[in-house]
């Protein structure tokens, strides 16, 4: 199994940035996409962006293309969202998720797809 926790969330005014980390433990010997999801109260779970474990692939979604870039550290076992110019329609809360046993260029879009995810993290922007 893999476990997931993410951090770096807060508050932050319009036009900012805030960087989020995902840190990944247990069976991360093997090859796993991230993917990092939002869901603000009374909506679903969106797809935010995901990035393959040899970090070749990356996608995003169009809400956020251009303003938040997504990477990874593999040495570290994390992977970090940077989230740029940031609007009032981002605030959610924010989790990653993985999928383990994955081809390394592997990368998926949807919640199904992931199969362990991080508690979440809370990221207030203010108009």
């Amino acid at each position: 199994q893999v476990q997931l926790v993410e951090s770096g969330g807060g508050l932050v005014q319009a036009g900012g940035s805030l960087r989020l980390s995902c840190a990944a433990s247990g069976r991360t010997e093997s090859a796993y996409a991230v993917g990092w999801f939002r869901q603000a109260p009374g909506k679903e779970r969106e797809f935010v962006a995901a990035i393959s474990f040899n970090g070749d692939n990356t996608y995003y979604a169009d809400s956020v293309k251009g303003r938040f870039a997504i990477s990874r550290d593999n040495a570290k076992n994390t992977v970090y969202l940077q989230m740029n110019s940031l609007k009032p329609e981002d605030t959610a809360v924010y989790y990653c998720a993985a999928r383990d046993l994955t081809h390394p260029a592997a990368i998926g879009t949807t919640p199904a797809w992931y199969v362990y995810w991080g508690q979440g993290t809370q990221v207030t922007v203010s108009s």
